[in-house]
């Protein structure tokens, strides 16, 4: 079985994807939209995308891609803590205070940004397709002093040294990454025995309080929400679908029921994958 995620070797991506198929293929891809494209055109049998994180909330590349261009359930979700560690090149003899640009991906350079604020104001930074990306390049770099902020597994990959620890602005930092595919798959972490939902739902044309509407259909019936975002239909202006969480275990039938109710108030909805929710067991450095 080929399992997509997202490169290069060593992201937060690559370790919920081996945590959780670690007898299979991994093929790294260049970005969040390749690795969905991958399994949609059916070149992997899986794809491991992150979602949600603690401090920068929804991945929205990865919401939008779900929603308009792929057609393939998520049938997993993986909670991953996150640590967020400085390194750099161990020949240039750099510090984290001495460094002159610091590179990481953009969700990476964010959940840093009380660290940066303080410790390194003023210092340029420079946006890359991943954490690991950013460490492979400063391990091509040996005489740049540059930072990378990226996993403790990336400074283990690429041969770099750790100069500040767990520079995150939080130290329950965590992702959410989803594990899509068209056939049932078995993931090789404890399971938290929680079930979810995920529909998308498009509101009823000019019904007045339709959101309340919509949201009551699940209330009455006792289904809890875990989450509850909007995005851009990318039709109009001030047009959107909605992303429902729903805690699902044991109420599938209701579930049903609800988005029955919503058809019938007007409203569209669609599944995205019922599935269950695994963690890795054991913290990351």
């Amino acid at each position: 079985m080929k399992v997509g995620y997202l490169g290069p070797v060593a992201t937060f991506t690559h370790s919920a994807a081996v945590s959780a198929f670690p007898d299979e293929e991994a093929i790294a891809y260049a970005s969040i939209p390749d690795c969905i494209m991958a399994i949609e055109k059916g070149k992997v049998d899986v794809a491991v995308v992150p979602i949600e994180n603690t401090l920068e909330g929804t991945v929205n590349i990865t919401l939008d891609y779900l929603y308009h261009i792929s057609s393939v359930p998520i049938v997993a979700e993986i909670v991953v803590p996150i640590a967020q560690h400085i390194m750099v090149h161990p020949n240039n003899k750099a510090t984290w205070q001495s460094v002159q640009k610091v590179m990481s991906h953009p969700q990476a350079i964010a959940q840093c940004h009380t660290f940066l604020q303080t410790e390194l104001y003023g210092v340029e930074r420079e946006t890359t397709p991943s954490t690991a990306y950013a460490a492979e390049w400063v391990s091509n770099h040996p005489s740049e002093l540059v930072a990378a902020i990226a996993p403790y597994m990336a400074a283990e990959q690429y041969g770099l040294m750790i100069v500040k620890e767990n520079a995150q602005d939080i130290e329950l930092n965590q992702t959410r990454f989803v594990v899509l595919s068209r056939n049932p798959v078995n993931i090789a972490l404890p399971d938290r025995a929680e079930e979810k939902t995920s529909v998308s739902v498009i509101l009823p044309n000019n019904m007045p309080g339709a959101l309340h509407k919509v949201l009551a259909t699940f209330a009455w019936r006792n289904i809890d929400m875990s989450k509850i975002e909007s995005r851009p239909l990318k039709t109009s202006l001030g047009e959107y679908f909605f992303l429902i969480d729903l805690l699902s275990d044991g109420e599938t039938q209701l579930v049903q029921n609800a988005l029955e109710e919503i058809a019938l108030l007007g409203g569209k909805t669609r599944e995205l994958g019922t599935y269950h929710v695994y963690r890795l067991p054991v913290k990351m450095k």
